[in-house]
């Protein structure tokens, strides 16, 4: 997939520019050519002898290298790749690609670009959540930048928490990704997934059996056909997907905030299992048990998501997919639904326990559409996902 693929990376300055050497030659087995921008910062962690043997070609630092410089040198190389690929991307890059900083060659060629542009970042998690980051992070998803990471882990500091540079492969897979040749390329798609979790006090939460694995895999096969794929997850048991920007959340409202967040987009599948209530007031200490009884908890509506982005004018996605796990008359109750939501698609289960699907590797939908419902055959959650995100390809262009 990489063969012949034109990399330029820009080594940001972070312990986790020793993972950078890894991507290299992981690329190039591939078929990749790297062409590498080494910062000055970068220089403290790998050295230019090192990366420059392992991509067989010059290392370029300087802005004003005056032999480069003579043919603009920046501004050539800022356009002759298939896509800029920054690991590490530390918080000090992010910050200069935010306000348009060009004070140095790495930032004056992200300044200059028009290739796409993925990054990755590390930093240690404390820089990695505080505000200014957050709102960079912001910024950067809405000028079109896609992310890699980062992970959770421990940190080189010793701390712990999100903030690690995702592996080498999982930057690959990303890359391959951005780089897919499929009738989803330039599409920009949103994939719900997980169980949500609604807080009852600081230890104690109400959630529901949801695994993931299913929305996991309808993210794959979308990247996999060349889109764009923005992954807002609850806490689910299985990983989440390489090659997608990974939003994880926990509440319901959070995974609201973070939709509206990505849009607009082409499409949305809300493939996750939001929780209908969340406790009132949920309390800032552990309930502990009275005398008096059992404590009593009073219960609100969740947002509804899908209705909320169904119903939108603007920013719509126009194609909008909703899930419907039933128990019962399966295929009235999600027509029901797809009326009700105003949803393009409803994607129904039979979710009763003796079926096995939720939390299992298998599912048995049918697809609910204005033409009618259309029963699918039993099969593995992976198969569901291609063939509706074949169906979504096939919708869109």
């Amino acid at each position: 997939m990489l063969a012949s693929k034109r990399i330029l990376l820009i080594i940001g300055g972070g312990i986790a520019a020793y993972k950078s050497l890894d991507l290299i030659r992981r690329l190039r087995e591939r078929g990749a050519s790297v062409t590498p921008v080494l910062t000055r910062a970068g220089t403290e962690f790998v050295t230019p002898l090192s990366v420059s043997a392992l991509c067989g070609q010059k290392v370029f630092q300087d802005l004003f290298d005056l032999t480069d410089e003579a043919e603009m040198g920046h501004i050539e190389l800022s356009r002759s790749a298939d896509l800029i690929v920054v690991a590490p991307a530390t918080a000090d890059l992010m910050a200069k690609m935010v306000n348009g900083h060009a004070s140095d060659l790495a930032s004056t060629l992200l300044l200059a670009t028009d290739t796409p542009v993925l990054i990755a970042p590390a930093m240690n998690v404390r820089m990695w959540q505080h505000l200014a980051t957050q709102r960079n992070i912001e910024t950067l998803l809405a000028d079109g930048i896609a992310f890699v990471g980062p992970n959770e882990g421990e940190m080189a500091c010793g701390e712990y928490g999100p903030g690690r540079m995702s592996e080498p492969l999982e930057i690959v897979s990303a890359i391959e990704a951005q780089l897919a040749d499929g009738p989803l390329r330039g599409k920009k798609m949103l994939v719900t997934s997980g169980p949500t979790h609604e807080p009852i006090d600081p230890v104690r939460y109400i959630a529901n059996r949801s695994s993931g694995a299913q929305g996991t895999a309808i993210a794959k096969a979308l990247s996999a056909l060349g889109a764009e794929v923005v992954f807002v997850s609850g806490p689910a048991d299985v990983p989440a997907p390489s090659g997608v920007q990974v939003v994880p959340v926990g509440s319901a409202q959070d995974m609201l905030a973070a939709v509206q967040r990505a849009l607009p987009v082409d499409a949305a599948v809300f493939a996750a299992a939001v929780a209908d209530w969340r406790v009132a007031a949920a309390s800032d200490t552990k309930l502990k048990k009275a005398q008096n009884g059992l404590p009593k908890l009073e219960f609100e509506e969740n947002p509804d998501i899908l209705a909320t982005i169904s119903h939108l004018n603007r920013d719509r996605p126009e194609l909008v997919i909703g899930f419907a796990a039933e128990t019962d008359d399966v295929v009235a109750h999600a027509t029901a639904k797809r009326d009700r939501k105003g949803c393009d698609w409803i994607v129904a289960n039979d979710v009763r326990p003796e079926t096995g699907i939720m939390g299992g590797s298998e599912n048995d939908v049918t697809l609910i559409t204005k033409d009618g419902a259309e029963d699918w055959p039993r099969m593995s959650k992976d198969a569901v996902a291609k063939r509706l995100a074949d169906r979504i390809a096939a919708a869109l262009t």
